[in-house]
């Protein structure tokens, strides 16, 4: 009998991405002989025409027992029996998708989030878009700068003519665009006050390889952070400072050393944040990590008024690109969540007050939720080379058997968080966000 297959449109605005490109779609359907229909969709990224030339259907998913998409489904289109895999955004207890999972469970869905497929050993994520996220936040973070700098007046400004990322066509272009601006810093330099003009890089994973990767193509320098406050004055090259998790935090009791695995084991319980000391030396924090409130935050509102106070509201750091964008997460003061054409908002540490764009007395902050849209093409091309390999497993499996039969290769069972209708055992932990 013939799989049939889903690819769902999506709901969210400006989300351009595909789970499965038209390349694997072919693949797929040559090798196992399986059935795609593709969902009509005015914004995905590769078009239904591309899609039906390869010998797709295109129409409605309700008789597809298997549907793949990106983002968060609305919960009105779960039905019985049928199995969803999207980035769910649910393992914190994330209060606004809530309802989404209690609708899973409600009408007997299941769940497969591509967040949780993971090495079963290392945990580490197998199926993932955080390098294009840091490619385009890096990028979205630059000309934020740039806008920032053009309102203060403040130049020379080689940051000035970048656009929004999502008008590149592609890397190559954006990659282009960003090596212009380290031309100009060669030679023309930025303003002599902006110097040292160093770039923060909290983690040092997939997202922020990405982000670094963008950041690599100016001229700049590595430092440590030990190296913070007494960097020379240099306006034709930027520095670049990556902090690990030794940096960021410290053990509450003073008599103890910093272990890495004992702080993933006990987070905030024993640990604390160590990373204000560096903030007074930062013009760009870019902030890479994935975190939960198991973990001390890195930045602190009450933190950011200080520094505000300290620097008579006039602080070195002008932008922070949150990439990982967990509302009044690792940085409190993202506060919200942005768009990929209004990507940027100004946090008033006084008034504890956002507003969108970069005017206005504060802290711009880059906080847009789906960067790798704005690089949809090859975004989606790269994740569909990665999910490719479990899409067979996962759309010949029977989910009518009791979950401890579902014959699923270990990576893909671990991130069954909802089967039949109900929490799988190693998710049952989020009833209490219900």
């Amino acid at each position: 009998m013939t799989k049939k297959i889903g690819l769902r449109r999506e709901d969210k605005a400006f989300e351009l991405r595909t789970p499965i490109v038209p390349r694997d779609v072919q693949a797929l359907m040559n090798k196992f002989n399986f059935e795609f229909v593709i969902e009509p969709s005015e914004q995905r990224t590769f078009t239904e025409a591309a899609y039906a030339n390869i010998g797709a259907s295109v129409g409605s998913l309700e008789d597809c027992p298997v549907i793949f998409g990106i983002k968060e489904i609305p919960k009105e289109v779960f039905k019985p029996g049928k199995v969803y895999l999207f980035f769910a955004h649910v393992i914190k207890g994330q209060s606004y998708n809530m309802e989404m999972l209690q609708q899973m469970l409600d009408v007997g869905a299941t769940l497969i989030d591509y967040e949780r497929i993971v090495e079963v050993d290392s945990g580490r994520r197998l199926v993932f878009f955080g390098n294009w996220a840091g490619y385009a936040g890096m990028a979205e973070t630059l000309r934020g700068l740039g806008e920032r700098l053009k309102l203060e007046e403040i130049a020379p400004n080689p940051f000035a003519d970048l656009r929004f990322t999502y008008e590149y066509d592609g890397m190559d272009d954006l990659q282009a665009a960003i090596k212009i601006v380290g031309e100009r810093i060669r030679d023309e330099g930025f303003a002599p006050e902006l110097a040292p003009l160093c770039v923060g890089f909290i983690g040092y994973g997939n997202t922020s390889r990405g982000a670094q990767a963008i950041f690599d193509l100016l001229p700049h320098k590595t430092v440590s952070p030990q190296e913070l406050a007494s960097l020379p004055s240099d306006n034709h090259s930027l520095y670049k400072c990556v902090f690990r998790e030794e940096n960021t935090v410290r053990p509450k009791d003073p008599l103890k050393t910093f272990e890495l695995q004992h702080y993933y084991d006990h987070g905030k319980t024993l640990y604390e944040s160590n990373f204000f000391q560096y903030l007074p030396h930062l013009t760009i924090l870019m902030n890479c990590i994935y975190w939960t409130d198991k973990y001390p935050r890195m930045v602190t509102k009450t933190e950011l008024k200080q520094l505000w106070d300290q620097t008579g509201g006039k602080p070195r750091l002008k932008i922070v690109g949150d990439i990982s964008c967990d509302i009044e997460g690792a940085i409190e003061f993202t506060i919200d969540c942005t768009k990929p054409d209004k990507p940027t908002f100004v946090y008033d540490p006084i008034r504890e007050e956002m507003q969108l764009g970069i005017k206005g007395p504060g802290v711009v902050v880059m906080a847009v939720d789906n960067l790798p849209t704005e690089l949809p093409r090859e975004a989606s091309t790269s994740f569909s080379e990665t999910l490719r390999q479990f899409i067979p497993t996962i759309v010949k499996a029977d989910y009518s058997v009791p979950f401890e039969e579902l014959d699923l290769p270990p990576e893909v069972k671990k991130a069954v968080i909802v089967y039949q209708g109900k929490l799988t055992p190693e998710y049952e932990y989020l009833k209490k966000y219900l």
